[in-house]
């Protein structure tokens, strides 16, 4: 059971889902990196037009290394750009710059699924941590002991989850956010937006992809724990 069963299909078709997920991405980012935008901007700088536009003064902007590792830190008020976005003239750099931006405004009118996200980041590191033992010694072992530790597998696992599904309207409102102060800032023009878009789109992707895995990996546990039940 433990070398090959049936649930393993669940892993791979989750596997396939990132894959796609995290392919489009990087293949959208890399089609639009090579459209210059009209304004000129940089990420760093149309991400700085956005901040002060909504009156937030507070929020340093950073080059980060990587690609793609683009982030705002609210606990020291950081937003942090990629190599591939901060200097950039893009209109996918200034996409991604829009939408950390998007996260920095949340953060500043107390948007309230933001602050549930990062109440749950406890639950979610401890559920990534020792969900998985927990559940794989309640299948080694039997008894009583082995049905309580499959359950608090499972719930800690859910607790990883509830972190990754609430984390989806926190995504999508930053993108929906960005996308209005680029038009609204006359940073993007036209079709620009459009353009913007679908590279946001494209990310969002990978946040229902990791939902979609998750979900697939849950079914996986209920499925091991009912046959080992039998």
């Amino acid at each position: 059971m433990f070398y090959y069963d049936s649930t393993y299909i669940l892993i791979v078709i989750g596997a396939i889902l990132s894959i796609v997920a995290s392919s489009r991405v990087k293949t959208t980012f890399a089609r639009y990196s090579r459209e210059r935008s009209c304004s000129g901007l940089t990420g760093a700088e149309a991400a700085s037009r956005i901040l002060h536009s909504q009156g937030i003064y507070d929020v340093s902007i950073q080059r980060v290394s990587g690609d793609l590792t683009d982030h705002f830190d609210p606990s020291n008020r950081i937003l942090r750009l990629s190599d591939s976005v901060y200097g950039s003239t893009s209109l996918a750099a200034i996409g991604v710059a829009a939408h950390e931006c998007g996260h920095a405004v949340q953060h500043a009118e107390g948007y309230a699924p933001l602050s549930i996200r990062s109440a749950l980041v406890p639950v979610a590191n401890l559920g990534a941590k020792f969900s998985w033992p927990l559940f794989l010694i309640g299948l080694l072992i039997s008894g009583s002991a082995s049905r309580i530790l499959l359950q608090a597998g499972i719930l800690l696992f859910l607790g990883a989850l509830l972190f990754q599904v609430i984390t989806l309207p926190v995504e999508f409102n930053a993108s929906s956010r960005a996308l209005k102060l680029l038009d609204s800032q006359g940073i993007l023009y036209g079709d620009e937006v459009s353009k913007a878009k679908k590279v946001l789109s494209a990310a969002a992707l990978t946040y229902v992809a990791s939902v979609a895995a998750s979900l697939l990996q849950l079914l996986r546990l209920l499925m091991l724990m009912n046959r080992k039940r039998d």
